[in-house]
């Protein structure tokens, strides 16, 4: 039997998609994961998401569905986890390509469901930022989930919407999102998180994180993103909802608007007119000042100074946790001294690692 899971928000997402089928399904059935290429700057110079053009290796499965296998690799001066992740997930990865807009990966969902006839298709969101309407102050990356929505509420086959962590991602409060959901479909534990636990210790995501850790027993403050955002971790963080599809539909003003767009600059302009931003944008002003930055000197004395001022500064509000994300942004570590910086961290004070978060001393 093969399962279909679409991860909405990208990599972290697919994860997450890995670890949702292991607790549901088990080491029965096989699972094609159909995912992004759109990892955050750390990892990908160029802004935006990756097309099948930007990778060497894939393989067909469809006429307009490429999987991602751990030979492929992105062209220069792309990036992308997407072939480590295959090398260390026992699934199939395929390539959400949003280059056509949602009427694309509409086309790209209606052929993978002729083409397996999947047991079961589940639409995963981490963090619940799926059910934003647009226009809430906190909202920052709407699009990628907005296109995945558009296009599974268009295909004729029954699709399941589950939102995993409430509120982990930052971007919408538990409080608005719990009027939408019944009966937890699961709660995962510290045995689920063993399924994904290696890929946690190199894996950039954020919101996967701290849903694993959640299911770990990690409880505080965890601050995120370069604004320093700060996201309970609490019980709740470790469940699984299930939401009507249509009634995401409805509260979703971005994907309504974009079900007819053939093209990624399209939906982005209907993301400019309703959210008031694009998260490409972000991405694109944040790249150029990037470049203008010199590597960091990883030099261990300057390293614990600068955390030291950091975990002082965040412990006044309350944190108790910090991604590794978080900090490689503080210490302006990128590309290869990301896992360098990370050996030294918890090497250095292995007290303070709780895994996959860093722990505020």
């Amino acid at each position: 039997m093969t399962r279909l899971i679409v991860a909405a928000g990208g990599g972290g997402d697919a994860v997450a998609a890995a670890m949702l089928h292991a607790a549901l399904y088990g080491d029965e059935d096989q699972a094609v994961i159909l995912t992004y290429a759109w990892d955050r700057l750390l990892i990908d110079p160029l802004p935006g998401p990756r097309g099948a053009e930007r990778f060497t290796g894939l393989e067909p499965v469809t006429q307009s569905v490429w999987s991602v296998p751990a030979e492929a690799r992105p062209i220069a001066p792309a990036g992308s986890t997407l072939p480590r992740l295959a090398a260390e997930l026992p699934h199939t990865l395929a390539l959400l390509d949003p280059h056509h807009g949602a009427e694309g990966i509409t086309r790209q969902l209606e052929e993978l469901v002729s083409h397996l006839a999947p047991a079961s298709i589940d639409l995963l969101d981490v963090g619940g930022d799926m059910l934003a309407q647009g226009d809430e102050p906190t909202l920052k990356s709407p699009l990628a989930d907005a296109l995945a929505l558009a296009a599974c509420c268009q295909v004729n086959a029954p699709i399941r919407l589950l939102v995993a962590g409430p509120g982990l991602d930052g971007e919408i409060s538990p409080n608005d999102l719990r009027p939408l959901f019944g009966t937890p479909v699961h709660t995962f534990t510290a045995e689920d998180v063993e399924t994904i636990g290696s890929i946690l210790e190199w894996h950039p995501s954020e919101a996967t994180a701290m849903l694993a850790a959640t299911a770990r027993g990690a409880r505080g403050i965890c601050e995120v993103r370069d604004a320093g955002l700060p996201v309970p971790l609490t019980d709740e963080g470790p469940t699984v909802h299930e939401v009507d599809l249509d009634e995401a539909v409805s509260r979703n003003s971005l994907a309504r608007a974009i079900m007819t767009t053939a093209t990624l600059d399209e939906a982005e302009a209907h993301s400019r007119e309703i959210c008031g931003f694009s998260e490409i944008d972000y991405e694109r002003n944040k790249a150029l000042w990037l470049k203008e930055q010199q590597p960091t000197n990883l030099e261990p004395t300057a390293v614990w100074a600068q955390l030291d001022q950091f975990e002082a500064e965040v412990r006044s509000h309350g944190v108790t946790h910090t991604t590794f994300r978080r900090i490689t942004e503080i210490l302006n570590v990128s590309g290869s001294q990301r896992n360098d910086l990370r050996q030294l961290l918890v090497n250095g004070r292995p007290e303070q690692y709780d895994a996959p978060l860093w722990r505020i001393a």
